[in-house]
C-alpha cells in the first residue's frame, strides 16, 4: 500500500516558477496519490481604495487570472497521469485557512515552499512556516530549491537522548516517515544523530568526574543508544552517522557535505517540564538547501 493517498500543496501565486508544484507532482505520481493544489491569496490593500462595486469586480478578475493559470498547470499534470484538483481563494488569516484546509481534506502531507524571512523580521513576527510547524496536525513537507523532483538521498535526524517514552516514540515516527518517503521515491536512507555533549555535561558536573572523562562517558552512552536504534530499523552501518556539535550547525553541515535532498526531523520535543526545543527545526529552515519533512 502506498505511503501517501492524498497530498495538499499550498502555493504562493507570486512564485509561479517555484519548484513546489513539480516536486508535489513527482511525489503524487510516484505514490499514486491524489494532489490538491490550493493557492490562498492574502487580501490586496490597494483594492480597499476602490468603490465597493469596482472592488468586487477587481477581486474576481484577479482570482480568475490565477485560476486560469493554475488550471493550465493542472492540465499538464493530468496529461502525466496525476489526479489533481485546484483551488484559488482569498485568505484573511493565512495560517488558520491552511489549517482549515488540512482539517477538511485530511491529507497525509501538507506541502509548501519554504518562505525565508530575514532575521530582523523573525525578531518581531513569527514566520508562517514556523507557525505551521507548531500547529499543523499532519506532517509538514517544506520545499526548497531541490536538485531533483524526487529526492534521491534522505536523512532522518533523531535524538539519542531518548530515555523518556515521548522522545523514543518521536524517533520511531521520524524514522518511519523517512522510510516511507524513501520507499515511495526509491531513495537512499541515512540515519543521523547530532549531539551537543557540552550542554548535557554542564547538567552533570556534580557527578565528581573530570570533564574529559564525563564527556567521553556520555558520548559513548549516546552512541550506543543511537547504534541500538539504527540496528532496530536495519539501517546499514555506512548510513549511520553520529556527530558532535550544536544541532543546527551540525545538521546543516552534514546535509551540505553529503548533498541530502530531504532531512526528516521531529517538530516538538520537551526537556524538563515545559521547555520546547522545536526551535532547532525552525532555524534549520534557514540553514539548509534541502527539503525539510517535519514530523
Amino acid at each position: 500500500m502506498s505511503q501517501y493517498q492524498r497530498l495538499l500543496l499550498i502555493i504562493h501565486l507570486a512564485l509561479r516558477h517555484s519548484p513546489a508544484i513539480d516536486q508535489a507532482a513527482a511525489l503524487a505520481k510516484a505514490s499514486a496519490a491524489r494532489l490538491h493544489i490550493a493557492a490562498l491569496v492574502a487580501p490586496l490593500k490597494l483594492l480597499s481604495l476602490l468603490e465597493e462595486r469596482d472592488r468586487a469586480t477587481a477581486r474576481e478578475r484577479y482570482l480568475q487570472d490565477h485560476r486560469d493559470w493554475l488550471q493550465d498547470q493542472a492540465k499538464d499534470l493530468h496529461d502525466q497521469g496525476i489526479s489533481v484538483t485546484t483551488q484559488v481563494a482569498w485568505a484573511d488569516d493565512m495560517e488558520q485557512d491552511i489549517i482549515d484546509h488540512v482539517a477538511q481534506l485530511q491529507p497525509d502531507l501538507l506541502m509548501k515552499e519554504i518562505q525565508r524571512e530575514s532575521a530582523l523580521k523573525r525578531a518581531f513576527f513569527t514566520p508562517l512556516d514556523w507557525r505551521l510547524l507548531r500547529h499543523c496536525p499532519v506532517p509538514v513537507y517544506l520545499v526548497a530549491e531541490a536538485r531533483h523532483a524526487l529526492p534521491r538521498k534522505i536523512v532522518a535526524a533523531v535524538d539519542a537522548v531518548a530515555s523518556e517514552s515521548t522522545n523514543s516514540e518521536l524517533n520511531d515516527r521520524i524514522i518511519e516517515q523517512a522510510i516511507g518517503l524513501a520507499i515511495q521515491c526509491d531513495a537512499e536512507l541515512h540515519l543521523l544523530c547530532a549531539c551537543d555533549v557540552s550542554e548535557d555535561v554542564l547538567e552533570e558536573l556534580d557527578a565528581g568526574l573530570k570533564l574529559s572523562k564525563l564527556t567521553r562517558k556520555l558520548r559513548n552512552e549516546l552512541e550506543k543508544s543511537f547504534i541500538k536504534l539504527a540496528s532496530r530499523y536495519s539501517v546499514p552501518a555506512d548510513r549511520r552517522h553520529f556527530v558532535l556539535g550544536h544541532p543546527v550547525s551540525a545538521l546543516s553541515e552534514f546535509v551540505d557535505t553529503h548533498q541530502m535532498d530531504v532531512i526528516v526531523m521531529g517538530r516538538v520535543q520537551y526537556q524538563g517540564l515545559e521547555k520546547l526545543v522545536g526551535s532547532t527545526i525552525e532555524h534549520i529552515l534557514y540553514q539548509v538547501a534541502c527539503n525539510v519533512l517535519a514530523v
